[in-house]
């Protein structure tokens, strides 16, 4: 029997955590720069940077002490800012400040409450961060009084979907300047033929000069923190690109050279590009729906219940009770919260009084109605249906089930897939690259401008006739083309946004993603290995026969004995057996051996002579017999439940067996299909347990696994061992339990699976987690890995197939300008297009 204690493996323990706020993120490949920068720093073990909420999250190795100046310094010399979010801080959004005074006022108030420890408020973001005293110390619905009485009004933030809804605003208003100048000038140009019109050129030059002044601010902005430290990105491409166009445009107006001028180009490459980021900042938003849902899952007030006296919690009833509504944010564990029928469950707690039925699916995608009696467990963002409940709160806060589901999605989100080294490595060289192509072209059309246009013609005729600049112009325009053609934002987004769109897929299914590196494992699984109990059983056994072994079984009451020694266990088995009596007995020395069973000192066997302290032990037959008993009298017994499916369970006395306890867990009905949907994939199962080898046979047979894939009588060390046999013979190997005594089993598979419920999220020993306990998850997990790894693949494809066409075309003259940042927001949205696919993603 195993030890119903879960084990987390080193390899994957939790470690500390920091997160930083990022400032001067605008594309994929500033994230990318970001994470780099971060993980230079020693003693950092991952950093998972995300773009759309303009955060990083930090872990630290176990050994190393976190270096927070260390990262601030790194992010910095990568061109960005970084400040450290405090985890005993409270970020408050402020309305009604109009001046210093206000600010000054806002930051009296917010002092004047009882724990905070000061505060900063920034009028020009509208932004207060409350530092307090302790986390204990934090008291929200104070501040916020506080704040209104003042004469303000002042809101906790949400800081993903806040800084989402910034970021969305500040390119809308980029883009509605963009778009009304770049119009005005098509119609002069193109509509009234105004282009040579002095009055038109030099209003043309003032009104692109303010969108390169405004709505390229950003980009120049980002591009100028990468020259400080010698660097290039996206920024780099599109200010050189822009400036290039107006830059010349300028020259000529002001020179009075003549020609043609091009700043209607300039304008209508940077609202082109600015409207692909707003449109990608919208996209994302949608992408991270499933984490925005889940965010607001939980109620913000709840019905706190105060006795009018002590009675029984039977009688809480609305009439014996005070139901008081407060803030959720001011429960602590203990307190009793009134749940009336349509209430959604704010905080985590068990059931102290009354019955109804509760709707999990938004937490665990099991769509059947959960019942709930006294004791049962409740998890906050979950419905209470159809009864009035009384709960006493055992978690709240960030150590509620579903803000561990929150923070397992906005990891998976964050994260970074081994396969998008390849794009990493290509974009660190990209960007000077295309810069010399761009130069060499322009010199080429400007310096030879009869080859150029030569080859140009010879190659019209199989592509298309265009337009090519002439004069002085013709290296500028040429070069500014390549330059934006060639910005690498769908490199950038072609593996985060698969991710994130596969994330939120498998989270509104119940299904919690560790990682990226996670997902792109789980899409390359070529077996899988089960565990049995809890996995492919129900996981609640049932004694189904009891054999009292010769004289000295007779002798002494045996259920008693084995109820005894089995109450302290908690492992499945273990509790079925501790059913069969109540009545105590006088155990000494007590202790659970991992994967075997239960062993204590008995005061008197009086089997026997004299009756004096012996050992006894309940187990499996294999650990009994390892340890010197004698089954020979219940081999009938062993081989006839064996064959049923049964595990079987000794008692032994020193080396007397005492009694025989075969405990079915009937095989999950779902298990057969499961196994079938699995090897139509083209995937190996086996089914690996610490059984009688003729009971896994029977399970085996039951789930529709081969005889020649079972590994019976397999310790839980022994499970790694099995499992690291089939990787040296080139398998992928994922590994689905029930976490029960499976860590290392886990540790060892390329992918561990956890089947469990969300009380058990805290637990971190696996890639994948199941919300729901039901295994129909684990093809629809793996068919939806493979899915998001084929997305990024194809994501990648397009990237690269997009920059090796469109470089050479606009250096050959085929693609202007205004096409090249048109074709550049094409492919960013095609790529975020593709992944959001993963949102509608169906198993079939």
């Amino acid at each position: 029997m195993r030890s119903s204690n879960a084990v987390q493996p080193a390899a994957r323990s939790n470690s500390a955590q920091t997160e930083f706020r990022i400032s001067g993120m605008s594309c994929g490949n500033c994230a990318r720069h970001v994470t780099e920068a971060i993980q230079s720093v020693p003693g950092v073990r991952s950093a998972s940077v995300s773009l759309e909420e303009g955060r990083a999250a930090v872990r630290w190795d176990a050994q190393a002490p976190a270096d927070v100046p260390g990262v601030l310094s790194a992010v910095a010399a990568a061109g960005y800012e970084a400040r450290p979010v405090e985890t005993a801080a409270t970020e408050l959004l402020v309305s009604g400040m109009t001046c210093s005074n206000c600010a000054r006022h806002v930051t009296e108030a917010i002092q004047s409450v009882p724990g905070v420890r000061n505060a900063t408020v920034s009028l020009e973001s509208k932004i207060a961060v409350v530092r307090w005293i302790s986390p204990q110390a934090k008291n929200v619905p104070a501040v916020l009084e506080a704040v209104a009485a003042a004469g303000y009004q002042a809101r906790e933030t949400q800081t993903a979907h806040d800084h989402v809804a910034h970021r969305q605003s500040r390119w809308h208003g980029n883009l509605m300047l963009g778009i009304a100048v770049t119009v005005a000038l098509m119609l002069g140009e193109w509509v009234l033929s105004l282009g040579l019109t002095p009055w038109f050129r030099w209003l043309s030059f003032v009104l692109a000069g303010a969108v390169q002044v405004f709505a390229g601010a950003q980009f120049y902005r980002g591009a100028w923190r990468q020259i400080k430290i010698g660097g290039s990105n996206m920024d780099t491409l599109v200010a050189l690109g822009s400036t290039t166009a107006f830059g010349y445009s300028a020259w000529a107006l002001l020179s009075g050279a003549g020609g043609h001028l091009y700043f209607m180009e300039a304008a209508a490459i940077i609202t082109l590009i600015t409207a692909g980021h707003w449109l990608e900042a919208r996209v994302s938003d949608r992408a991270s729906g499933a984490l925005k849902s889940l965010l607001h899952l939980a109620p913000q007030t709840a019905r706190k219940i105060v006795p009018a006296h002590e009675p029984e919690l039977g009688s809480l009833t609305p009439a014996a009770a005070n139901e008081t509504e407060v803030p959720v944010s001011g429960l602590q564990p203990g307190d009793l919260v009134a749940l009336r029928p349509g209430d959604r469950v704010p905080v985590d707690g068990v059931v102290a009084a009354g019955e109804s039925v509760v709707d999990e699916s938004t937490l665990t995608g099991e769509s059947v109605p959960v019942d709930k009696t006294v004791g049962g467990e409740l998890f906050a963002g979950t419905v209470n249906v159809n009864g009035r409940l009384v709960m006493r709160v055992t978690a709240t806060g960030e150590q509620t089930a579903l803000a561990r589901v929150i923070a397992a999605v906005q990891r998976a989100q964050t994260s970074r897939a081994d396969i998008q080294r390849l794009g990493d490595r290509v974009s660190a060289v990209f960007v000077p690259a295309v810069v010399a192509i761009a130069v060499l072209a322009g010199l080429w059309w400007g310096l030879g401008p009869e080859s150029a246009r030569q080859i140009h013609g010879a190659l019209a005729r199989f592509l298309w006739p265009a337009h090519t600049p002439v004069g002085a112009a013709a290296g500028f325009i040429i070069a500014a083309a390549v330059l934006i053609v060639a910005c690498p934002c769908a490199m950038g987004l072609a593996t985060p946004a698969a991710i994130m769109a596969a994330a939120n897929a498998a989270a509104r299914r119940g299904i919690l993603v560790r990682d990226g590196v996670a997902l792109e494992k789980a899409g390359k699984i070529s077996a899988v290995i089960f565990d049995k109990t809890g996995t492919l059983t129900v996981g609640k056994p049932e004694v189904a026969a009891i054999e009292k072994c010769g004289a000295a079984g007779a002798e002494c009451e045996v259920e008693k004995l084995a109820a005894a020694l089995a109450r302290n266990s908690t492992h499945p088995i273990s509790q079925s057996i501790a059913k069969v009596s109540t009545e105590e007995v006088r155990l000494d020395d007590w202790r659970e051996i991992r994967g075997a069973g239960v062993e204590a000192r008995w005061a008197a066997d009086p089997a026997l002579r004299p009756p004096r302290s012996a050992v006894v032990r309940l187990g499996s037959p294999r650990w009994l017999l390892e340890c010197g008993a004698d089954l020979s009298s219940g081999g009938n017994f062993i081989s006839e439940w064996s064959n049923q499916g049964a595990t079987l369970v000794g008692l032994a006395s020193e080396k007397n067996l005492l009694a025989l306890f075969a405990v079915r867990d009937a095989v999950k009905p779902a298990a057969p299909r499961v196994v079938a949907r699995l090897r139509q994939r083209g995937l190996k199962i086996f089914l690996v347990t610490g059984d009688h080898a003729l009971t896994a046979a029977a399970i085996a047979r039951q789930a529709g696994i081969a005889d020649g894939n079972v590994a019976a009588e397999v310790r839980p060390e022994q499970k790694a061992a099995f499992v690291r046999g089939l990787q040296e013979q080139g398998a992928r190997v994922a590994f689905v339990g029930d976490g029960l005594n499976d860590a290392p089993a886990l540790t060892q598979a390329d992918l561990g699976v956890a089947v469990s419920r969300a009380s058990d999220v805290a637990r971190e020993a696996a890639d994948l987690i199941l919300l729901n306990s039901e295994i129909e998850a684990v093809p629809e997990a793996l068919g939806l890995a493979r899915a998001a790894l084929r997305t990024i693949r194809q994501n990648l494809f397009w990237a690269f197939f997009y920059n090796a066409l469109g470089v050479p075309l606009a250096a050959l003259g085929f693609i202007s300008p205004i096409l090249s940042a048109a074709a550049m927001g094409a492919s960013d949205l095609i790529v975020i297009g593709n992944a959001l696919r993963l949102l509608r993603w169906a198993d079939r």
